[in-house]
């Protein structure tokens, strides 16, 4: 036995060896090769070697393609864009430990990649010397179906969670996005947003543990960060804290079967009178019931979209509607019944029928335009001439999409505090705005960045204030912006700070200095220290 070991270290040693000569041996620039040496060395007993998990500029075709896997913003895919000095695709804990120790003994960035929807490229891109540490290779899912509960990697994505929970039951489900390329790790640690907030509140709502890396690279569960840690990153960004490496979550019942249904309206006809009445009813309808509003230009107009979920049969939902909201005009053969599986399918836009096989990833790079994120929290109704003056600007514009998502039931009855999500009671719904284009160059992008940043002035009178409040996962720079590089710019990050996390600001500061005094997870929207 003891030659077998000895013989194990030997074989261990010369891997390592070999690995440090190749990457010294490569045109690298002098931090990525200790960046590299230190990597193999803390990742010597792993079961890949480090050409399997290191991808750099020095092997373009690789590394492109690996670091194009998850952008969907074209803004993001220029020349001119910063790349990394390396991606460390992690395959288990000893590599995100390893990326963590060797990044910062080596004074280089660290971006955190686990969401994938990255408005504002900021778990991919830097003005620094960085790495990105691409979580997505992690992705295993551990369903308990006795507890009614899942340990999920930070690189699963919600179409792998959704697909593993019906496997085993249809009448589990998690509430999460309808993206199914969307990360759980970034998805979560954001809030985690989706048709289910009504019923059961946000992704946070419903995680009970998580294993997360810390600024030492120390592995911890919840236990051993403690409350206040697990509070933070349940809503105030992982990425500010350590690396999320999974979560434990609590499934949640669902029927059977479910309806959903879809109503387009003109402005031309009723889409003014029915929106501005949403407005007033949407949050106070039954919890089963979730009614999207997305208005959108087509051909020179104004479509607005009525796009419903109920967790129930069509008679219940036809009777509900029709006795609390009968402007929308809902009729049966507007619905369709189907298992909770089929209806991500059906909001992820996917045709009625689609196999369930579609949530499941890739590894094709995904299509892209250049896009251009905001959000908004709506605390009283817009009046009805002020949606007519939207819409007239949203023609001007020709470019501009908008998705409102009603607000009350579970939201309305869980504490601001209880998480870093503050954004509970007193909100109508949320509204996020999307400014798309293909052109390419730099004047199409400010012309079209341009045209985000003045309807998003327009809206001001209409949207929460004092402070403006924002949702994190939807990000956007415009509301404030720090330079990670050199100081934490307290006062500048506060600004931002408060539109995204309100009272809860000063907590996220407390947990921050103490888990990690030396700013190290920093980026641009980074929670700073107090030092």
């Amino acid at each position: 036995m003891r030659t077998m070991e000895s013989f194990s270290f030997l074989l261990a040693s010369l891997i390592l060896m070999l690995s440090v000569l190749q990457a010294n041996s490569q045109n690298y620039p002098q931090e990525t090769k200790l960046f590299i040496s230190c990597f193999s060395d803390y990742s010597r007993y792993s079961n890949f070697s480090v050409s399997e998990i290191i991808y750099t500029p020095q092997n373009p075709k690789s590394f492109n393609s690996i670091l194009n896997l998850h952008i969907h913003n074209k803004r993001f895919k220029t020349q001119a864009t910063s790349k990394p000095l390396a991606i460390i695709t992690a395959r288990s804990e000893n590599h995100v430990h390893a990326t963590v120790k060797c990044a910062k003994s080596n004074g280089i960035q660290v971006r955190i990649r686990s969401g994938g929807h990255d408005y504002e490229g900021l778990s991919y891109v830097s003005d620094v010397s960085y790495v990105v540490l691409d979580m997505f290779p992690l992705h295993k899912i551990d369903l308990d179906m006795e507890s009614g509960t899942a340990w999920v990697q930070a690189g699963a994505t919600l179409g792998e969670l959704y697909y593993q929970i019906a496997n085993k039951s249809n009448v589990l489900a998690f509430p999460a996005g309808v993206c199914s390329s969307l990360g759980t790790g970034g998805h979560f640690s954001g809030g985690g947003y989706g048709n289910l907030m009504r019923k059961y509140g946000l992704s946070v709502d419903n995680i009970i543990d998580a294993i997360l890396v810390d600024a030492n690279g120390i592995l911890l569960d919840r236990k051993l960060m403690g409350e206040d840690l697990f509070w933070a990153i349940r809503g105030g960004g992982g990425a500010s804290f350590g690396v999320i490496v999974a979560w434990k979550i609590k499934l949640v019942p669902v029927p059977p079967q479910v309806t959903v249904f879809r109503v387009k309206k003109s402005i031309k006809e009723d889409a003014t009178d029915v929106a501005y009445q949403w407005q007033l009813v949407a949050p106070n309808l039954d919890k089963d019931l979730f009614i999207r509003v997305q208005p959108d230009v087509v051909n020179g107009t104004v479509i607005v979209s009525f796009i419903g979920q109920f967790l129930g049969p069509i008679e219940r939902l036809l009777r509900l509607v029709n006795e609390s909201f009968p402007e929308l005009g809902l009729k049966q053969s507007d619905c369709t019944e189907m298992p909770w599986i089929n209806s991500t399918l059906f909001w992820y836009d996917l045709p009625i029928g689609t196999p369930i096989e579609a949530l499941l990833p890739t590894n094709q790079e995904p299509p892209s335009i250049y896009t251009k994120g905001k959000s908004d929290y709506v605390k009283k109704p817009i009046p009805k001439e002020a949606l007519k003056s939207i819409w007239d600007l949203m023609i001007k514009y020709n470019n501009i999409w908008m998705q409102w998502n009603p607000y009350g039931g579970r939201m309305a009855e869980i504490s601001p505090k209880a998480t870093p999500f503050p954004h509970r009671a007193g909100n109508l719904f949320l509204i996020q705005y999307s400014v798309f284009w293909t052109e390419d160059g730099a004047e199409a992008n400010n012309r079209y960045l341009n045209y985000s940043r003045s309807f998003y002035e327009f809206m001001t009178p209409y949207v929460s204030s004092f402070p403006r409040e924002a949702f994190l996962n939807y990000r956007d720079i415009d509301i404030g912006a720090k330079n990670p590089s050199t100081s934490n710019n307290l006062v500048d990050s506060l600004k931002y700070a408060s539109k995204l996390f309100k009272e809860n600001v000063e907590r996220l500061l407390i947990v921050k200095t103490r888990v990690d005094p030396s700013n190290f997870f920093s980026y641009e929207q980074s929670i700073p220290t107090q030092n």
